[in-house]
């Protein structure tokens, strides 16, 4: 073992593949930094370069990517609110809240951080499970396998938020997303419209970044001004290393979690880094900053994410089955060089085995430095002007959508998910149940109907469903019996005559009535055409969506009923920062339209003046310059990317290259 982890040492540190490995983790940081591209557009713009070098400097470019996206896509998640990954969610919240603080620096150095030590743990437990983690990984049938799943999406829908009904109304609404396109188990298309777009179902990166980066870049490009409130502390390093100090064994843990998510193929990092949020929040005294600003959530789930990453190759190095889609495509990798894995491949190539290993750790080190170094410049960006960010972020969203399919749907569903997400927003609902549930409505769905068709209604008994379960069970009655104990306790104070606010508190005044009454509306409609739209489904293409269905339209109209309940007794509120929002939701729904009509090079143009001069207030030269640059960089993205921008309907401006 010595002698292979000396060999290993020996290959990776020849030049060329150092240079590699470097080249990997540049291109998987900026765009880990890059809404809706992530670790699958990185490996993916690699993939043809690999095979230009030998087969370790390859693997190695590919692992660079892999390792670091986790660490990078907290700048995105921190500054913007907008998860560069679905796992990055509870970072989002958290972390967003942070920022807009003036404490940036703090949540990414925490981030930074967390994620180093998850993944040197994913490298550290890669080198010593794949040996002995086959017959654990085995022993898991599809009962356990769909309530780990289960056990992620109620944490999401939980852990988020005060209410519980709202929560699980949101996942509910996830899975129901998820669920479009091709049943896998029947000869059906579900909830297509007649429209061919929808039958391969909808895109990851267009519902994360419709959900959360569009509704985002509303709310700041109308209310004027950065993303902080007052400027952000810059270099204070020694409050980071002091806060991760602090809770240094909840990163352990939320690691250790993390690690044991990336065995579970398909389910991953959602699940593991919710569950870790979850932990994080109940062994909390003081639970009330969850949601507003709370730094354990960060370390939590920065632990948990880039430790199950490098856990995801555990099962793909075992079973052939890639953990996530990066892993996917790191398998194919293997496959073309000549390695084909399983658990000879240990015995087979140990150089390899234990290459990847230092290639992981090495990445994991190296990108948190790079983070660091490049934080104190990256932070500063709070402070400018927003609009002058969402220019280049609107185009990067748009070219993120579109290399999905490749069609003005991906542009289509964006905006519409946009409108959803700044709908929820506005609203109060969560949307990181949401994401969470659109991920897991494919793994679920296959250990569903699995499990049916084996085991029955048997599988409920199983120990090991039972024991899992048990996650989801035991913190919902402990939650409920806390509840009644401090509604008896509130009973003598509401006798004396004292001011008590309603359940749901000051923050439920503040939302505007009638974006609340909107959102549950819809909520309602939704469940209720997927309900009659399922009757005419196959009894196994019905399965999955039935689970999403019933419970979703049970919950809205509770909802729904509530807030006319709470209209009539408290009365009708206004916001008026929702409602000055509308402008700008109407310009980027313009901007849709502009693409579909005359193509992207001609919308794009009126976009930038919009935006440039009339909400980020430049002078029409450096406007125009500034324009020019963003422009152009967008073009290249294109380019890079090997795709055509969208074309128009009516006019079609061709670019001279």
């Amino acid at each position: 073992m010595i002698d292979n982890i000396a060999s290993a040492i020996g290959i990776l540190f020849e030049p060329i593949r150092l240079a590699a490995l470097f080249v990997g983790m540049l291109a998987g940081m900026v765009f880990g930094m890059l809404p809706g591209l992530g670790g699958v557009a990185a490996v993916s713009i690699l993939l043809p370069f690999i095979y230009l070098l030998d087969s370790y400097a390859g693997l190695a470019m590919l692992l660079g990517a892999i390792s670091v996206i986790y660490t990078s896509d907290t700048i995105t998640s921190v500054l913007l609110g907008a998860p560069g990954s679905p796992a990055s969610a509870p970072t989002a919240i958290e972390g967003h809240a942070l920022a807009k603080q003036g404490k940036a620096s703090l949540a990414l150095g925490v981030g930074f951080l967390a994620s180093m030590v998850g993944g040197l743990f994913g490298a550290l437990i890669l080198s010593v499970a794949i040996p002995v983690a086959g017959p654990v990984v085995l022993a898991l049938g599809t009962p356990e396998l769909f309530m780990f799943a289960l056990v992620g999406l109620c944490f999401a829908a939980s852990m988020v938020g005060k209410d519980i009904a709202v929560g699980l109304a949101a996942a509910c609404f996830g899975i129901l997303l998820g669920v479009i396109g091709a049943a896998p188990a029947a000869a059906n298309y579900r909830f297509i419209f007649g429209q061919s777009y929808l039958m391969d179902g909808l895109s990851l990166p267009v519902v994360a970044l419709g959900l959360f980066a569009v509704a985002e870049l509303i709310g700041m490009v109308a209310s004027g001004g950065g993303i902080a409130n007052r400027s952000t502390p810059l270099g204070r390093w020694g409050e980071s290393f002091r806060e991760f100090w602090k809770h240094r064994w909840l990163v352990v843990r939320s690691s250790v979690i993390g690690i044991f998510g990336g065995f579970v193929p398909a389910v991953g990092a959602s699940a593991s880094t919710w569950i870790a949020y979850g932990h994080a929040l109940r062994s909390t005294p003081d639970k009330r900053r969850f949601g507003k600003g709370e730094i354990r959530g960060v370390a939590s789930a920065e632990g948990a994410n880039n430790a199950t990453v490098i856990s995801d190759l555990v099962p793909t190095m075992l079973f052939s089955v890639p953990g996530g889609p990066a892993a996917a495509i790191f398998l194919g990798a293997l496959f073309s060089f000549g390695f084909y894995p399983g658990p000879r491949m240990v015995s087979e190539n140990p150089d390899l085995m234990y290459m990847i290993v230092w290639s992981v750790a090495l990445a994991s080190v190296l990108g948190a430095a790079i983070c660091f170094a490049v934080t104190p410049y990256i932070a500063r960006l709070t402070r400018i002007r927003f609009a002058l960010i969402a220019a280049p972020l609107l185009l990067i969203m748009i070219a993120g959508a579109f290399q999905s399919t490749r069609t003005y749907g991906d542009i289509a569903m964006l905006l519409l998910l946009g409108v959803i997400g700044w709908l929820m927003k506005n609203a109060g609902w969560p949307r990181a149940p949401v994401l969470v549930g659109f991920v897991l409505a494919t793994p679920m769905e296959q250990y569903f109907w699995l499990t049916t068709q084996i085991h029955g209604f048997a599988w409920l008994t199983r120990p090991g469903v039972l024991a899992i379960g048990s996650l989801i069970v035991i913190p919902m009655l402990l939650g409920g019996y806390r509840r009644l104990r401090r509604r008896g306790q509130a009973e003598p104070e509401r006798g004396e005559g004292n001011a008590t606010h309603s359940h749901g508190g000051v923050d439920e005044v503040r939302r505007d009535t009638a974006v609340t009454l909107v959102v549950a509306g819809l909520m309602v409609v939704a469940f209720a055409y997927a309900f009659f739209e399922m009757l005419g489904f196959r009894s196994s293409a019905r399965l999955m969506p039935s689970l999403a269905i019933v419970p979703g339209l049970t919950l809205a109209l509770f909802i729904l009923g509530r807030q006319v309940v709470r209209l009539r007794r408290v009365g009708g509120v206004v916001n008026l920062d929702s409602r000055n929002e509308l402008p700008v939701l109407g310009g980027i729904l313009l901007y849709g339209v502009g693409i579909w009509l005359v193509g992207f090079n001609l919308a794009t143009p009126l976009l930038l003046a919009w935006l440039l001069l009339r909400h980020a207030g430049m002078r029409l030269f450096t406007g125009l310059l500034y324009g020019l640059v963003v422009y152009a960089t967008a073009q290249l993205m294109f380019w890079l990317m090997r795709i055509t921008p969208p074309v128009g309907n009516l006019i079609n401006l061709p670019m001279p290259w």
